[in-house]
């Protein structure tokens, strides 16, 4: 039996990043994870905004991570084959598996890390117990669960789940190279839907090292054989789905597979549990379209581990009204309730074919080329820090992804 105040069962974005931060916090801390090095998974690939790359950095952890990754300061918007806009963009773009690994480089070697799979928790007011694949067991005051999509540990503590939204949206992840031409022409870009029946909220394009890497979201079935057209010939299929694409990108190819993730929104509801947080996709999930993903992953861990965890630890026990007082913290109820209306918001706005989205969609697409028209005129007097920058980053930094999977910052 190993004996710790904090064990963090998961060793993802969420479960790395708090047992970073209570490391360096110096609360006894084990993680709990299958796998040394975080493997290849198709989720995050983006960090962008001002708001998202802000709670990051509210965690202490987030300035040598973002070393690693490719920052791209600006970004295109285009819609119709028109380039509507060069939007001065805060976008560090990084591969998931990337950003965790780099994230666990940050956890002090004072945290114990454990190469096991936890398969059982039992929970109470004072001490909880964990049961791990290798027959150790650890004895813990709290544990975080932070393993994500995960069920078996949600069945076997009697954690009820709330399918807000199945089959929500679909991410896809491809590479995409220019044909016939060294590069592309843009820094970043965001490509937006034609139609509503293509179901296409937006394409959007960024480097990662000497990649281009795309990330193509859709509101479709998972049966949709659309998919299936797509797999069988992507570049093929997303031009006949975007057909005035090439106006912006001149012609391409698409080499390699794709990675394609469905996404349910869900609930988690773990209230009547003592000893035990939920965390990132363990309490609930985000529609990566929307790119909340990666802000509701702070938020969680920088409330938890700055404003709770030491309070919790200056008292005897560990029993649910003070899980309860981390559920209903304002600031992580905030970010919560305004990712799952966006969710919403963004499908609606993407492919409801009433008056009023209608006019939503229109009012955007002029408002992108107003803004494009006026940015030259801004940065010729010099406006463009105080004027449109700042207009620009305060409306895209909260629709940043990936996680995301991975959005964009100019979404909204």
């Amino acid at each position: 039996m190993r004996y710790t105040d904090i064990a963090i069962i998961g060793g993802g974005l969420s479960g790395s990043s708090a047992a970073a931060m209570l490391g360096r916090s110096g609360i006894s801390t084990i993680l709990i994870d299958p796998h040394e090095s975080y493997s290849a998974d198709f989720r995050v690939e983006k960090l962008s905004g001002h708001v998202q790359v802000g709670r990051f950095l509210q965690t202490g952890i987030a300035e040598s991570v973002l070393h690693r990754a490719t920052f791209v300061g600006e970004n295109w918007i285009a819609r119709f084959g028109r380039l509507l806009d060069k939007a001065p963009s805060r976008q560090f773009n990084i591969l998931y598996d990337s950003l965790v690994n780099a994230v666990r480089d940050e956890i002090p070697a004072g945290v114990e890390r454990i190469c096991a799979k936890a398969v059982s928790v039992e929970t109470s007011a004072e001490r909880q117990k964990v049961t791990l694949s290798n027959d150790a067991m650890v004895s813990a005051r709290l544990v975080v669960l932070a393993n994500g999509l995960n069920v078996g540990l949600r069945h076997q503590l009697g954690i009820a789940r709330k399918v807000v939204s199945a089959c929500h949206s679909i991410s896809i992840g491809f590479d995409v190279v220019p044909a016939g031409r060294d590069s592309f022409d843009f820094p970043a870009l965001t490509y937006f839907s034609e139609r509503p029946s293509d179901r296409i909220p937006y394409l959007t394009l960024f480097p990662i090292g000497t990649r281009m890497r795309a990330n193509l979201f859709v509101y479709r079935s998972f049966d949709d054989p659309w998919l299936r057209e797509l797999r069988r010939a992507p570049a093929e299929t997303l031009n006949a789905a975007l057909p005035r694409l090439k106006h912006i990108t001149g012609p391409f190819d698409i080499p390699g597979e794709l990675k394609i993730r469905p996404v349910d929104l869900y609930v988690n509801d773990a209230s009547g549990q003592p000893g035990l947080a939920l965390v990132g996709d363990a309490f609930s999930t985000s529609c990566p379209a929307a790119g909340t993903g990666c802000d509701k992953v702070f938020t969680d861990v920088e409330r938890l581990c700055n404003v709770y965890i030491p309070q919790w630890l200056a008292s005897d026990g560990m029993d649910t009204s003070k899980i309860a007082a981390f559920y209903a913290d304002p600031v992580k109820r905030e970010c919560d309730d305004w990712s799952a209306a966006k969710a919403f918001d963004f499908r609606s706005v993407s492919i409801a074919t009433s008056p009023y989205w209608t006019a939503q969609r229109w009012a955007r697409f002029i408002a992108w080329s107003v803004q494009g028209l006026l940015r030259p005129l801004g940065a010729a007097f010099d406006l463009e820090p105080n004027f449109l920058g700042h207009s620009s980053s305060s409306s895209s930094s909260r629709s940043s992804s990936s996680s995301s999977s991975s959005s964009l910052s100019s979404s909204t």
